[in-house]
Order: structure tokens, then sequence, then C-alpha cells
């Protein structure tokens, strides 16, 4: 049985209790090195035989599966965050399938919610954004024409961008061209969650990008556009789900 797991983002307390069960029963463990935490693997059993997969390629990968089961034994595949964003998993589940080979998914916290959670920040507010867009610019790998940032920017709605800090200043020139102001509040978080690496960097669309080149910060960021983030200047509507006025099927409007 292969077990895919969601790592959560950085800080080893945030894998589900289901996934740290799993990963301390696994007789096999490969794990995402680039992006995963190590300190995760001190869930691990000691007889465990881990495997890094930042160095090896799709076929390895698959051998060392097929090399587990045959042996009757139970692996771990560790991705970051929620292995369905940017995961590259289905590849990894059709060929298992393909294979035979029984396989379940196990979700986890990903790193654009850990970024709200350092921000202190709710994406969707009343009379804000009620609607936010998880997306990647493109890169080496391409995204379809018709999920261009430039394109999807254009709805103004909260942003929560992977995979493209190292393209900061081309990020900044799709959403200017999409219609958003210099003056749009931005939020990069490096590392979110990581204990004792995580940096946050707050700034405008027009200041970010020397922002975040003076931290150093060229990779494992999220980048969060979005008016949502100037709560405190822009006032934003109270929620109806606690208010006196509004009636619903547990309770009845006070005036």
């Amino acid at each position: 049985m292969v077990h895919i797991v969601g790592a959560g983002p950085g800080d080893p307390e945030l894998i589900t209790i289901k996934g740290q069960r799993l990963l301390s029963e696994a007789d096999v463990v490969i794990f995402a090195g680039s992006l995963v935490n190590e300190e995760i693997l001190k869930f691990c059993k000691p007889e465990a035989e881990i495997y890094n997969s930042a160095q090896m390629m799709f076929n390895e990968i698959m051998h060392v599966i097929s090399l587990a089961e045959r042996a009757g034994k139970t692996t771990v595949r560790l991705h970051t965050g929620d292995p369905s964003l940017y995961g590259a998993i289905q590849e990894q589940m059709d060929a298992m399938t393909e294979r035979g080979i029984e396989f379940d998914v196990t979700p986890g916290v990903s790193s654009f919610l850990a970024a709200a959670a350092s921000l202190k920040q709710e994406y969707t507010l009343p009379g804000i954004s009620q609607t936010v867009i998880i997306t990647r610019r493109g890169g080496r790998t391409p995204v379809p024409d018709n999920e261009s940032l430039k394109k999807l920017a254009q709805h103004q709605t909260t942003l929560c961008i992977f995979l493209s800090v190292n393209l900061l200043a081309e990020v900044k020139q799709d959403l200017l061209s999409a219609g958003f102001k210099s003056s749009t509040p931005v939020a990069v978080v490096y590392k979110a969650s990581w204990p004792g690496e995580e940096k946050i960097i707050r700034g405008r669309l027009d200041t970010i990008v020397n922002q975040v080149k003076e931290a150093n910060i060229e990779r494992t960021a999220m980048i969060v556009v979005g008016h949502c983030l100037n709560s405190k200047q822009e006032p934003y509507q109270m929620s109806n789900l606690y208010s006196s006025k509004f009636s619903h099927i547990f309770r009845q409007a006070r005036f």
C-alpha cells in the first residue's frame, strides 16, 4: 500500500494526525527533499528506508515503490503542503494504477493557508474580496494562455501566487498591466510556518520587488496580492454570520 501524504507547509507540527501516523508506520518513505522540512522525518521509525526524491528521476521513484510493494512493505510518498497543489502526483497515481498498486491520499495544510496564518489575515473579506485565485506565473513550466497571470489578475480578487518569487519583477508588470494600482498591497511570505526561518515582507506593488531583493529571497515563498491586506485602511463589511440582525437556521435575529 502506498500513502501519498501532505507534509504541511514546514512546521513539523502542522502535518495532520493521520499523516503523522502513516509516516510513523511506513517501511519506506520517499520525501520531496527540495521543499519538505526534514525535521518531519523524526516521526519515521528508525528502521524505515528513506529516499530524497529531489535526487531521483520519475522512473527511479516508481522503481522504489514497486520494489516495496513486491516486498509487502508500506510506502509513504511525502509531499510538501497539500499534494494536490503543484505536487506532480497525478502522474504518480496514474503510474501506480497502471501497475495495479493500491494507494490513497492524505491531504495537508497548504503554504497559501500557512501564509494567511502568518499574516494574521482573512483572504475573503466581505465587500473586499470573496474569491481567492491560486496560481503561478509561467516559467520553465508554462501555464495555459487563458490562465496567464495577466488575464487572471483582471478579476482583481485576492491572489496567492506560488512558485514565482524568482519572477517577481515580471509578476509586478503582469499585475500592473491587468489593472492593479501601484499602491496595491502585497505580502511575500518566505517559508511560511518554518520555525526560525520564516520571513514576512509587506509592501506595495511598486516597492515589493526591491524589498524582496534586499531580503535575498529567491525561492520557497508565497506571494499574496489583494486589498484584503489593507483591511485597516479599506473598511470591509462585517459578516452577517454573527450579526444580531441576521437570521439563519440556528438562530433568529435579535433587533
